[in-house]
């Protein structure tokens, strides 16, 4: 950060501002280059750098993707991984220990945490985020913003809306029914602006039905600030501006990167000519002084972190992350005296981060084939390596021979397989979901070698499994796990640590199964999301499809029994208290997920949506009462007549489980409404009538008024009420015998929204 003889405490943010020309006001707005913003009499500049799961910042003149022109910075494991930890402090740690490296590169912002929900197993930048669900995205980035921000250092919430897809992402319309668009969509970021105001939220590069996001006021003032509070600055993402007057106008308050002043001149004209009042400049000017004091406020100079202890927490982090999918027999752990044989390149040279922005340059990396043979009895003598498959994916017959016989004389095969980088980046979206033909068919020689077999992915995003799911016993979901990701895998394997991870996103028999299936990735610049609330197990579930591993699955070397469950309610929501017992021989922990249903909803909803989770560490043979909130408003749904959130009133099933499709324990409790009140006109439907309150006493009289007949014929015949219980009560007037004309029906209207 630029050094500035005025500070915080010797100038008000206000009288910072009111002392700025025009000209100056207006390049407060934008970068003065690639990272940094512009300076001005009293107001610092400061250095974002991207994240979000390590500090890449560029040294000088590098350039924007280079990973050699980025300072040494932990990589962290990636969303994709941290998220299905399940595990809020662990994140909060890894967000402090992302502080502690931001302060002392003198960072003031760290790019990250983003939180989109991931809507296709196809998404490029699926690595970056953390589930297909939105309470655990909200949740789960609170912790990450929470942990950053407690060092002083601002988080950019992102990307903010709507950016599930890589292809055409600069100018894609997502085109979002209201309903999925808040409660998907829109939830997980509301619930980390709400708890935890980040420094600033990151506009993505699209439009959002129809209108860039980064000059739409209903996104970025109505919502964000209106009614979220949200009380920091707007940034673009890099080069997401499409018109500069029209961004600041709705909301958006930095431009990144720097227009080398072109826009800043756009803002100044604007002013002058009256097209944009210099009070709303003013508004996003004051904004950016506010984030370069708080920058300035969190500064240490000489601030140092340790290297060391952060490698050990990206391998703790990375060892909770990693789910083991499958363990038939108890293949896993290993015995250290097992002799083993590794097959595949990716243990010894590992994928660990995906592609694009996030490029972290790592200060030490471990590989998975090293650190086996440190766990294992004798080390390299008990432990055979075989590379299977060429690094550049090209096919070897000579190395798949040689892992057949490593994998014939070792009494387990552990091969490591993955998606190659290049399918796999921002900037794109993936192709398929399969791994490449020629691991596969490595795959399919080893198997045959040997059947106890061990598969460990590394992969971005989902792949599919069914090919060869049930030809092995064990299959361990890697993810990228960052730089320690390959002794994390070896804690794992051999058993120093208990497998903990639960999957965030649910893995498909097929890609064809998958709820954006036909909508993805749109076409001629739309990309309708026709299967609207149905995203990731809500529409596995509500179709009945199957999957090969659901959401929130994951295997432990113990077993946990869920017992004793209660709900009770209060003023905030729901609690849910349960007896949570390791019933195994071995320390380890077990996430306890709360999924929720109304039957019998006036609305459509999934067959049970999560709703609120914890982590319990449980030593062998203990017991534990643990406790769930769940909040109040995360019963609402979006009632899109009255434009709120309504919590609607009914009996409630609360399920608790180890997945969605693991349910160990059911309740119900009863949950009272909010009152809504639907303004009627005449073309409320004569059932909207009847379902209101006082209005149906309306109705009622106005039939009564016809006659004994006309009552009885409408109300006892179910067919007849059936087909009238949705016509217009306008329409009535114009149909001859009906003895009400249009002044009755609107004074019966009337009389309605009054009373209500």
């Amino acid at each position: 950060m630029t050094d500035t003889t005025t500070t915080q405490s010797e100038a008000s943010v206000d009288e910072t501002l009111a002392a700025l020309t025009l000209e100056e006001k207006a390049s407060l707005t934008s970068g003065a280059d690639f990272w940094t913003t512009k300076s001005a009499p009293g107001v610092p500049s400061i250095m974002l750098t991207d994240g979000p799961h390590g500090v890449r910042k560029q040294r000088a003149n590098g350039d924007h993707l280079g990973i050699t022109d980025s300072v040494p910075a932990t990589c962290f494991p990636p969303a994709v991984a941290l998220g299905s930890s399940w595990d809020v402090t662990l994140l909060e740690r890894v967000g402090i220990a992302l502080g502690e490296e931001s302060v002392a590169e003198n960072v003031g912002v760290l790019l990250g945490p983003g939180i989109n929900i991931k809507r296709s197993p196809l998404g490029g930048r699926n690595f970056e985020y953390l589930s297909e669900d939105p309470i655990a995205s909200g949740v789960l980035g609170s912790a990450l913003v929470r942990g950053l921000q407690s060092q002083g250092v601002g988080a950019s919430l992102k990307h903010f809306a709507a950016n599930n897809q890589e292809a055409d992402r600069m100018r894609v319309s997502a085109d979002i029914d209201e309903r999925p668009l808040r409660e998907i969509y829109l939830r997980g970021f509301q619930r980390v602006v709400e708890d935890e105001q980040p420094w600033t939220v990151m506009c993505s590069y699209n439009r959002l039905n129809g209108v860039y996001t980064s000059e739409d006021p209903w996104l970025l003032n109505t919502v964000l600030r209106d009614e979220w509070g949200f009380t920091g600055l707007v940034v673009s993402d890099w080069g997401a501006v499409n018109d500069r007057v029209a961004g600041v106008a709705a909301g958006l308050d930095l431009e990144m990167p720097s227009s080398s002043g072109r826009t800043n001149a756009q803002l100044v004209e604007a002013v002058r000519s009256g097209t944009l009042a210099e009070s709303v400049l003013d508004t996003a000017a004051r904004r950016a002084i506010d984030l370069a004091f708080k920058a300035v406020a969190g500064a240490r100079d000489g601030a140092t972190y340790d290297a060391d202890a952060h490698h050990a927490l990206a391998r703790e982090a990375a060892s909770a992350s990693i789910v083991l999918l499958k363990n038939d027999g108890d293949l896993l752990p290993l015995a250290t005296d097992a002799a083993v044989a590794v097959i595949g390149e990716l243990a010894r040279t590992p994928r660990y981060q995906g592609a694009g922005s996030s490029l972290i340059n790592p200060t030490k990396l471990d590989n998975a084939l090293d650190e086996i043979r440190v766990l294992a009895a004798s080390g390299a003598e008990n432990v055979t390596f075989a590379p299977g498959y060429a690094a550049d994916g090209t096919e070897d017959a000579g190395l798949v021979a040689e892992a057949v016989v490593a994998a014939s004389a070792a009494s387990v095969a552990v091969v490591f397989v993955g998606v190659p980088a290049e399918q796999e980046s921002e900037g794109f979206d993936r192709d398929h979901i399969e791994l490449p033909a020629e691991q596969l068919a490595l795959l399919d020689a080893v198997i045959a070698a040997n059947p106890n077999t061990v598969v460990v992915l590394s992969n971005g995003g989902v792949v599919r499994l069914s090919g060869f799911a049930d030809r092995v016993p064990a299959i361990v979901e890697g993810w990228l796990l960052g730089q320690a990701g390959g002794g994390a895998v070896a804690d794992v394997l051999y058993g120093a640590v208990n497998p903990s991870g639960r999957l965030q996103e649910t893995i498909p028999v097929r890609l064809q199964d998958t709820a954006a299936y036909l909508d993805f990735p749109g076409e001629h610049g739309h990309v309708r999301y026709g299967e609207g609330l149905f995203v990731g197990y809500r529409w596995f579930d509500a179709r009945e499809i199957e999957v090969s591993f659901p959401y929130g699955h994951g295997l432990s070397y113990t077993t946990f029994d869920h017992s004793d469950v209660s709900v009770t309610t209060d003023a905030a929501g729901l609690v849910v208290r349960l007896t949570v017992t390791n019933t195994g021989s071995r320390d380890g922990a077990e996430v306890v997920q709360v999924y929720t249903s109304l039957p019998g909803s006036a609305v459509v909803r999934a067959p049970r949506e999560l709703k609120g989770f914890t982590k319990v560490a449980l030593a062998a043979g203990e017991s534990r009462v643990v406790e769930v909130a769940v909040r109040r408003e995360d019963l609402a749904y979006f009632d899109t007549r009255v434009g709120q959130w309504v919590v609607e009133g009914g009996s409630y099933t609360v399920e608790v489980g180890a997945s969605s499709r693991d349910i160990r324990a059911t309740s119900s409790v009863e949950v009272s409404g909010d009152a809504v009140r639907v303004t009627l006109d005449l073309n409320s439907s004569i059932g909207e009538l009847m379902a209101h309150p006082v209005a149906s006493q309306f109705i009622l009289q106005a039939m009564a008024s016809q006659g004994e007949g006309f009552t009885s014929a409408l109300m006892d015949d179910p067919g007849m009420f059936k087909m009238m219980e949705s016509f217009p009560i306008g329409r009535l007037a114009g149909f001859p015998g009906m003895g009400i004309d249009r002044d009755q029906i609107e004074q019966l209207l009337a009389a309605a929204n009054a009373a209500s």
